[in-house]
């Protein structure tokens, strides 16, 4: 994959993430960044733009959720975010790594990994 390719895609996911995670405008940030198909791998949201924004809206919406940006990697026509969520301030969070696949500059596909954060780790080393 040529750079261009991959400085094209880093902009168009650093401006979804700034809509989407930090402003936390679901809809605008899909109308705008979200391809017409979109596969959707996540097992609880059927495949099409308007099933994520109707599944993700109320969750987004909820003022105490936070969404804490940790790493964002492009290569070509795939992204990765890692992020610190939280559904309110209260409790520990995830670990998410939501994952973009993109075509003619909009994002087509999407998986995630979602692990919840331990009240105790064994190891020294934290999640984030």
């Amino acid at each position: 994959m040529s750079a261009s390719i991959t400085e094209r895609n880093r902009a168009v996911v650093l401006d979804f993430i700034e809509l989407f995670y930090r402003q936390r405008q679901v809809r605008r940030a899909f109308e705008k960044h979200v391809g017409d198909v979109y596969i959707q791998h996540n097992p609880t949201i059927t495949d099409g733009r308007e099933a994520a924004i109707a599944m993700l809206e109320p969750l987004f919406s909820s003022p105490g959720a936070s969404f804490d940006i940790k790493r964002v990697l492009v290569d070509g026509d795939l992204a990765a975010v890692h992020l610190h969520g939280r559904r309110s301030a209260q409790g520990p969070g995830g670990a998410v790594v939501d994952m973009f696949r993109l075509a003619d500059g909009k994002i087509v596909e999407h998986w995630d990994v979602l692990q919840a954060v331990p009240e105790h780790c064994v190891s020294r080393h934290p999640m984030f």
